[in-house]
């Protein structure tokens, strides 16, 4: 199995905890980067993009990130509130009127995008072609009576948070929560992600190899239901209309060093490189603790900010101040700001654990033993 890369000098185990994820056969296709501020110590690939083994996957392959994408949308949200166009403590419907329906009128932004409130799916079926039409779901979803009392802790919202998020954008500003994202970070940075990935780019992305056992859910709740187990909870991935369409809760696409980049937004208060995307203030109001808990969607105790994950628990590192975010089947990013430290992993070889994975666990614990 090919592995093609670099680790900057002291960084040598990093690359062996990847070569022996390979090794054991807990791989097909994957990535792991990482930068120490503005650094980039770790930049590896290896194996296949495609699944029968044909394509190596190389520094071009874009890879769908799932729920990774949250923090990258979180940081959007972040540049319009310091722009001025929301505000963490407004109400949602001050923004989107229709979202006051059905007792839903006190749910604050920073409520929202901390899962609170109380729409992680649809409990009745709905056309799962919606997915791909953003604006129309989210009419939907604004008609929708919360499945808890605001107040009472929160529920994942795996793909609703995204058209919640999209929404807010959409009404306070003429661009695309993605195009925002494209427009003034990711082109002037040269960041290689995207939410909303055009056709063009179709090309580059690794084929996924789904995991052969179903999901293992916590909970057997109707917040889980809808949030995951419904007919109607999802639409076909990997489509050419998945991929283009902006769902900023989970098709961000990207390559590992591009995520790795971006978190280190989280790692360096609001910096990446010597660009300022947002201030330390905003930065604090982003990231601060705004629920903690036992999640009525995820398996045990959980901390959010506004749209990022705290380090509850350790997964991502020994640091509990850590921001970082898991996706499906096992991708996942983090940025430590008492390190200055970002990573990113990326793979195509599924697993059915909803917040860890070993995988990566092994390469984050050799990159902070390399410190």
């Amino acid at each position: 199995m090919s592995i093609t890369g670099f680790v900057a000098a002291g960084f040598g185990p990093v690359r062996e905890a990847f070569e022996k994820n390979f090794a054991d056969g807990l791989e097909h296709g994957a990535c792991f980067a990482a930068y120490l501020g503005d650094e980039l110590v770790v930049d590896l690939r290896g194996g296949f993009a495609d699944r029968a083994g044909t394509a190596a996957w190389d520094e071009r392959t874009l890879c769908p990130v799932y729920s990774s994408t949250k923090p990258v949308g979180a940081l959007v949200i972040a540049m319009l509130v310091e722009r001025g166009l929301l505000d963490y403590d407004a109400r949602v419907a001050d923004y989107w009127p229709e979202f006051a329906a059905n007792g839903k009128s006190a749910v604050t932004v920073a409520q929202a995008l901390s899962h609170q409130a109380g729409l992680p799916g649809f409990p009745e079926a709905i056309d799962p072609a919606l997915w791909l039409d953003p604006p129309t779901l989210s009419a939907e979803l604004a008609k929708l009576a919360p499945m808890w009392p605001l107040g009472e802790g929160s529920g994942y919202h795996p793909l609703t948070w995204g058209y919640i998020a999209g929404e807010l954008v959409r009404r306070v500003s003429k661009r695309s929560l993605g195009t925002i994202l494209r427009e003034d970070v990711c082109s002037p940075l040269g960041i290689d992600f995207w939410i909303g990935l055009p056709e063009s780019e179709h090309d580059r992305c690794a084929e996924l190899l789904k995991p052969k056992a179903a999901a293992q859910f916590p909970h057997k709740n109707v917040e889980t239901r809808a949030a995951f187990l419904t007919p109607w909870a999802a639409a076909p991935r990997g489509t050419t209309e998945w991929r283009k369409t902006e769902i900023p809760s989970a098709n961000g696409h990207g390559t590992a060093p591009a995520m790795a980049r971006l978190y280190s937004a989280f790692a360096q208060m609001g910096r990446i490189g010597e660009t300022r995307v947002i201030a330390p203030v905003t930065w604090d109001e982003l990231t601060r603790e705004r629920v903690r808990g036992e999640d009525r969607v995820l398996p045990g105790r959980v901390a959010f900010g506004a749209g990022v994950m705290r380090n509850l628990p350790l997964i991502y590192g020994p640091n509990p101040e850590t921001l970082c975010h898991s996706g499906w089947g096992g991708s996942g990013a983090f940025g430590d700001p008492s390190t200055g430290l970002a990573g990113a992993y990326i793979m195509n070889k599924q697993v059915t654990h909803l917040l860890a994975d070993d995988r990566r666990s092994k390469l984050i614990d050799a990159l902070y033993g390399c410190l």
